[in-house]
């Protein structure tokens, strides 16, 4: 962390905080507004949570050295380690606090929902930048997320391999919420399409061992393959369908989307087809500002995912401006919903009556070891 970032974090920390009420100004002496961040920062999800927690306070530096507030805004981390019951727990914690006006995360969509009912009733806005389970935003009007959902990306990729004349696929995906919400999706556009769904299965996060699977897979005679799987699932089926021979198209949504992939893959990655929302060669001006501060911080590219965090610290932050200095959970809440053409690194991000972003995907191919662009 630079000089910068810790003197700025350390302002924030160290303004006293006074007891303030949820229906009054939370800023209104010159006190720090506080935001909650719930994440995985230990356990077998914790990546995620450190690449959010990086990209959040590139933000929050930014935006605190800016001015755009007289006051500055503090975030408050906990970690839920994935875990649905301890994320209910920072949930009350965090609706306990009457100096938090808003709340970030969780990473999974499970985590998020199950969180999301002490946020419905405690009335605290809640953004999440990967939870992408449909019924995530129907829990209440105070569920909002910047990521798309596998009820677009999966008729999406349905149609993109329908396109290329993929009829026949074999499906696998996590045993997970959203593992289910991939196939279930994408299953039924390719059956609207006239396509058939020839091999189904769900494996367990973390599976060492894809061979069994892809020599069934093999069985089925398929055209084209669909996954839903993150990252270090992605590089394990990869490396072991490339050792096995297979050759058969495979495609996946933007879950796969990382750098980290083709670092573990190598070239067994080449020929992947997947769906993005943010690529780092992207030469809009934003996206090369995050782009430099992350490779300062950390000494990489980042992946979809911290983009993602980026975008949702940065979009609840032009929330509590546009709320100011009448800074309160409601008016939080009915700021991010009048969120319009907020121009992130993840593209522009409109939130429609749904709470839902309006955002458009890329589709990509892995080449030569670099996520390319695929021509429409």
């Amino acid at each position: 962390m630079n000089g910068l970032r810790k003197s700025v974090l350390a302002l924030s920390a160290g303004i006293a905080a006074s007891a303030l009420a949820t229906g009054f100004s939370f800023a209104a002496d010159g006190d720090p507004i506080k935001v909650g961040y719930q994440l995985p920062l230990t356990g077998s999800t914790a990546q995620y949570g450190k690449d959010f927690q990086t990209a959040a306070e590139i933000a929050l530096e930014k935006f605190n050295a800016s001015g755009e507030l007289p006051v500055p805004v503090e975030i408050i981390y906990e970690d839920s380690r994935s875990d649905a019951k301890e994320g209910v727990t920072i949930a009350r914690k965090f609706a306990d606090n009457d100096e938090i006006v808003a709340v970030l995360g969780d990473f999974t969509s499970g985590v998020s929902m199950a969180s999301a009912q002490v946020y419905q009733r405690e009335g605290m806005p809640q953004l999440s930048q990967t939870a992408s389970h449909p019924d995530y935003t129907k829990i209440s009007p105070y569920q909002f997320r910047n990521i798309t959902t596998q009820a677009q990306e999966g008729p999406f990729n349905a149609d993109w391999m329908n396109e290329e004349g993929y009829k026949k696929i074999a499906v696998i995906s996590e045993q997970t919420d959203w593992g289910q919400t991939v196939v279930d999706n994408f299953a039924e556009e390719v059956k609207a399409n006239g396509g058939e769904i020839v091999f189904s299965e769900y494996f367990n996060r973390g599976l060492p061992d894809f061979r069994s699977i892809i020599t069934k897979i093999e069985r089925a005679e398929p055209d084209a393959i669909y996954t839903g799987f993150f990252y270090e699932d992605g590089a394990n089926f990869l490396k072991q369908a490339k050792q096995l021979g297979l050759d058969i198209p495979i495609f996946s949504t933007s879950a796969a989307y990382s750098p980290q992939l083709i670092e573990l893959a190598g070239t067994d990655a080449d020929g992947l087809h997947l769906t993005a929302t943010f690529m780092p060669n992207d030469d809009r001006p934003e996206v090369q500002e995050f782009v430099a501060a992350w490779e300062e911080e950390r000494g990489d590219l980042p992946g979809q995912f911290p983009a993602q965090a980026y975008d949702a610290v940065n979009i609840m932050l032009d929330a509590i401006v546009r709320a100011y200095p009448d800074v309160t959970r409601d008016s939080v809440r009915d700021a991010l919903a009048g969120t319009t053409d907020f121009p992130g690194v993840t593209g522009v991000t409109t939130f429609g009556s749904d709470r839902e972003p309006q955002k458009e995907l890329t589709k990509a191919v892995v080449e030569g070891g670099e996520f390319t662009p695929v021509s429409n």
